[in-house]
């Protein structure tokens, strides 16, 4: 079955970054962490979630443990500026995907980025693939290269 042309956009995103990641669209909702888990059979913590926050006009992503809220003030300071959760249509229009959907990578222009340093002990994990249902499993040391991003300690103790 081909994928919807959301998810097709992050495969492409994959393989022209050089990834052999494959997306999957899967007939259970993975909108949150706790329901991509149970769809793909793994812990919540193993859920990478991709949350955009604004900063002025600029859209800021963190990617996090599926298990721990990331932390604005300490997102905030990394930023350099006061940071807050946008309406759908910012995210929308910023990433080009809808909430409960939104890749790590695969945005119409480059997003400052940064990665929940508690991901990087998990080993295989999985993120949203630009649907609700759609997921695709990566190594978790894959993500900095994959987005650009910075690993930071960025989770809410």
């Amino acid at each position: 079955m081909p994928l919807s042309p959301s998810a097709r956009k992050v495969q492409d995103a994959l393989t022209a970054a050089g990834f052999d990641c494959r997306v999957v669209e899967l007939e259970a909702s993975t909108r949150t962490s706790a329901e991509a888990a149970a769809a793909v059979g793994t812990t919540v913590s193993r859920i990478a979630k991709s949350l955009i926050f604004r900063a002025g006009d600029k859209p800021v992503l963190a990617i996090a443990s599926g298990e721990n809220r990331v932390d604005e003030k300490k997102l905030a300071a990394l930023v350099g500026a006061r940071v807050e959760r946008p309406d759908a249509e910012f995210v929308r229009n910023r990433t080009g995907f809808a909430i409960g959907g939104v890749p790590p990578l695969g945005h119409p222009t480059r997003i400052k980025t940064y990665i929940d340093r508690d991901l990087l002990a998990l080993g295989e994990i999985w993120a949203a693939a630009g649907t609700p249902n759609a997921v695709f499993k990566l190594r978790a040391e894959e993500l900095a290269p994959m987005t650009g991003g910075e690993v930071a300690d960025i989770a809410k103790k």
